[in-house]
């Protein structure tokens, strides 16, 4: 049986809402709900035909808790008979629903699938699944796992150190970071002006535009805020912002895209996903952008566009570094400095962006990568269709 092709047929996503913004005051699984209705609405085939929804979320408390993805699909109005999924591959974990979505459609064994994420980082700020241990004894994943202790010691493990340890290894200084950090916001606020995202939202509750994006910021205001860390270099300035948000792609097969004539926008031309040291943490999309140009067998100059996710400054400047690729490429219309980072959705809002980016300028191949906990990453490359 020859594999099937996977094709993003749509996307669209919420604005990122800011910490206590206009998607504050909402419940997480109608913020999914929201962009799942949004993209089926679209469409002319009967919902039953969606063989799973598969969304990413990290801490699965509360109302994020009892696998958000079928509460999402519920609230959405899909018939009883759509599953739902919830998956946590740390930040990168939208985009590893994509990955599922695609490689489901290229077994042959689903045809439809929605994939995206949500995370309302208002309510439970990161790492609050570790706090919520607390009662049972356990607050982070490492303390007393002798198989980790006899690896990796007791060593903090953090992203904050990660993204030291990158600045120091690389050499960037606390300039270098947050010159790329205005540079976030100056393309994410000249994107805005522009109208470019006006294509790929569909606002919810309050929230009409991206929200994090500072016009007003300065290297002078930089300057002024304090280190995360003594001695550090990096600051809450060259930082991806605490948002919320959710976002949802259409992943088809053939049959599917013939069957209910469905147009698709782009296809999927690889994906994989490689670990690295998870200590420094960061790292992972340096060696996993290597490995996917080359089982791709393409070069960085082959690709027209790359959304990698700003979680530090450092971990974008030490892929430039490695890659050599043109920064007037990476992340052409700002990134999670100044857009934000709603952790468990922004694997889906970087695709979601990046597909209508080739769309509107005409480019032919984009790649997506993001570091993710543990010392991971997700490498996607697409094909505009």
């Amino acid at each position: 049986m020859a594999m099937t092709e996977a094709y993003i047929v749509d996307a669209v996503r919420t604005p990122v809402g800011k910490r206590n913004g206009g998607l504050s005051g909402a419940h997480p699984a109608d913020m999914a709900a929201h962009v799942i209705k949004t993209l089926v609405g679209r469409h002319d085939f009967d919902p039953a035909a969606i063989d799973d929804v598969i969304l990413g979320c990290l801490d699965n408390i509360g109302s994020q808790a009892g696998d958000i993805a079928r509460t999402a699909a519920l609230a959405a109005g899909l018939p009883e008979s759509v599953p739902g999924v919830t998956i946590d591959r740390q930040c990168g974990s939208a985009q590893q629903a994509i990955h599922f979505a695609a490689q489901g459609v290229m077994s042959g064994t689903v045809d439809l699938i929605v994939a995206g994420g949500v995370q309302k980082m208002s309510q439970f700020p990161i790492l609050s699944a570790f706090a919520a241990g607390e009662p049972y004894g356990a607050t982070d994943p490492w303390t007393g796992c002798e198989g980790w202790q006899a690896r990796y010691g007791d060593q903090e493990i953090s992203q904050f150190r990660g993204a030291e340890m990158i600045a120091e290894h690389w050499k960037l200084s606390r300039e270098d970071n947050e010159k790329f950090a205005l540079e976030s916001h100056r393309r994410a606020v000249a994107a805005i002006e522009a109208g470019y995202f006006d294509k790929e939202i569909t606002p919810y509750a309050d929230a009409t535009v991206d929200e994090g994006p500072r016009p007003d910021t300065s290297l002078e205001k930089m300057a002024s805020l304090p280190t995360l860390i003594e001695g550090g270099v990096l600051t809450a300035a060259v930082a991806s912002q605490i948002s919320d948000g959710a976002a949802a792609l259409l992943v088809a097969s053939k049959n599917a895209v013939d069957r209910f004539n469905l147009t698709p926008r782009a296809r999927i031309h690889h994906m994989s996903v490689r670990g690295a040291d998870p200590v420094m943490m960061l790292t992972a999309p340096i060696p996993a952008t290597q490995h996917a140009l080359k089982r791709a067998g393409m070069s960085i100059d082959d690709i027209d566009a790359v959304e990698i996710n700003e979680a530090f400054a450092p971990v974008v400047l030490a892929w430039l570094a490695e890659l050599g690729a043109d920064p007037a490429r990476v992340n052409p219309n700002g990134g999670a400095i100044a857009l934000g980072h709603p952790i468990g959705c922004t694997g889906a809002r970087l695709m979601t962006s990046l597909l209508h980016h080739l769309e509107r300028t005409g480019g032919r191949y984009g790649l997506q990568t993001m570091c993710e906990g543990g010392g991971q990453a997700n490498v996607t490359i697409i094909e505009r269709l």
